[in-house]
């Protein structure tokens, strides 16, 4: 059949066609519209809420408070560079101005207060300076100085191996390096400097060359041996943690600071670790005697002139044949750590074989009026002051405020490098030490640039140590509470220490 030009039959079907097109794309479209709307496929379209915006390599605003860096006038190497000059020094009456309020806290009603300028050594605040107080861990002050007097700013300690009475003897010499890692020495590090690991691998190369497997070990304590635990300390100092106990050997691990409790016998602890290396390089090891001399007395008590001595009785020296050597950090920076952490026994340890080497006694009591007579020789007034042992723990001991100030001017003096270098070890408000948690919300004002020995004993707390006022000037300051409760007591010295700080005190 033939289509005629007027026949309507093919355009019919292609509007058709067209239209059928038109409706499935619509059909799609709107299809796809819908699975959008309910996110089941992605588009502009959305019943959800839109996700965060992702993260950004810029920070949000910090919500912790900025903790001013410690000051470069009390952290760099003595002596002490000028600071604010005498024009920007406080005055005495402005000192006294701006610590009326916190005087007259009830925590301070029993209380020593002194103030100093750093620079000149002037009084700028004195309330019952002069009274005799407990002066807890703040002890470690008049240690510092004292030990600083009888050991060389570059002094160290050795801890040696030699051979014994007999070819199959060794004999470990106590040095008095409490401090010493258990593996490898850590040339780096202060505790752990000299490695036990490092000794076990002389001794043993020592002993093969000299075609020896099998001996004793023995070990001389002779150097400075006392008692491990003060007769004045509550007897649950020790097996508490607050101290470890005091002996011419230690190992860095067994430190009791934190609450961790160290060994009852550390030069034990030291001897059988060694062993087990030696036998671990093909040494066979059988215990030997200890040879430990018997404490007493000392006839004198010499003072050592300012700046160190040579001295008079070492472990670094003996009979035998040297096997193996290891060195500790400098005596200065064990100082250091030892305010830091607040180290009992550590401080003990040096104190004690400091009065030693100067012809002391090494009972706690006598290295105590050993410290005492190291002030004295510093041309400070000691009368009165007493110390049954040189770490504070003893509730005995009795020092004034107005002491502790004059000993640390003589620390920023630059004449006295030790104990400036123990100086630097106080702990720093708001970031180190004892002090981390402490100069916060109302006394933030002293966080960062307060250097300070804190000192705590149930009824008796004290804070002594140095600051930075908003001037630059360099100031000193020891505060020393009875009977007041240990939270309000650190609450009101903080408070005070803030004070000196921002007040200017012009």
């Amino acid at each position: 059949m033939t289509t005629s030009p007027s026949d309507p039959g093919p355009p019919v079907r292609g509007l058709t066609y067209t239209m059928a097109a038109v409706l499935s794309v619509v059909t799609v479209l709107l299809g796809y519209a819908v699975l959008d709307v309910v996110d089941a496929a992605p588009g502009v379209l959305t019943l959800t809420a839109a996700p965060p915006a992702p993260p950004t390599e810029t920070p949000g605003t910090r919500t912790l408070p900025v903790v001013p860096q410690p000051s470069p006038s009390t952290s760099v190497g003595e002596p002490l560079p000028p600071l604010a000059g005498d024009a920007q020094a406080p005055t005495p009456d402005g000192m006294a101005r701006a610590l009326r309020g916190v005087v007259s806290l009830p925590a301070l009603a029993d209380s020593a207060l002194v103030v100093r300028d750093g620079q000149t050594g002037d009084v700028l605040f004195d309330d019952n300076g002069s009274q005799l107080r407990i002066p807890a861990s703040t002890t470690k002050i008049l240690s510092a100085a004292a030990v600083g007097q009888a050991f060389a700013a570059d002094a160290t300690l050795e801890t040696v191996v030699r051979s014994g009475a007999s070819d199959r003897q060794i004999v470990l010499v106590a040095g008095g390096d409490s401090l010493i890692n258990p593996g490898r020495g850590d040339s780096d590090g202060i505790a752990g400097r000299a490695g036990l690991a490092d000794l076990s691998d002389q001794v043993a190369a020592a002993l093969e060359q000299a075609g020896v497997d099998a001996v004793t070990l023995a070990v001389d304590e002779s150097y400075a041996y006392g008692p491990a635990v003060a007769p004045t300390w509550s007897p649950g100092f020790r097996p508490s943690g607050i101290t470890g106990a005091v002996a011419m050997l230690g190992l860095s691990s067994q430190r009791a600071t934190g609450g961790r409790v160290g060994p009852a016998d550390p030069v034990a602890a030291v001897r059988d670790l060694f062993g087990r290396q030696l036998e671990s390089r093909g040494i066979d090891v059988t215990l030997g005697p200890r040879d430990r001399p018997t404490v007493t007395a000392p006839t004198t008590t010499t003072p050592t002139p300012p700046g160190g001595s040579t001295p008079t009785a070492s472990a670094t020296s003996g009979p035998g044949t040297v096997l193996g050597r290891i060195v500790s950090a400098p005596v200065r920076d064990q100082l250091a750590l030892a305010l830091t952490d607040s180290d009992n026994a550590l401080t003990e340890i040096l104190a004690r074989q400091a009065a030693f080497r100067s012809g002391g006694g090494t009972t706690f009591a006598d290295t105590g009026a050993w410290v005492v007579s190291q002030v004295t020789a510093l041309g400070l007034d000691t009368r009165g002051v007493v110390l049954r042992d040189a770490s504070g723990l003893s509730r005995e001991n009795r020092v004034r405020a107005d002491l502790l100030t004059r000993l640390l001017v003589l620390g920023y003096d630059g004449q006295h490098p030790v104990l400036r270098r123990a100086l630097d070890g106080l702990p720093i408000g708001g970031l180190t030490g004892t002090l981390d948690d402490r100069f916060t919300g109302n006394t933030s004002d002293a966080a960062g640039r307060a250097r300070a020995k804190t000192g705590t004993l149930t009824g008796a707390n004290a804070l002594a140590g140095s600051v930075v006022d908003d001037n630059g000037r360099l100031l000193v300051f020891a505060g020393m509470v009875a009977g007041a409760g240990t939270p309000q007591a650190r609450a009101a010295l903080d408070r005070f220490v803030a004070t000196i700080a921002a007040c200017g005190c012009r």
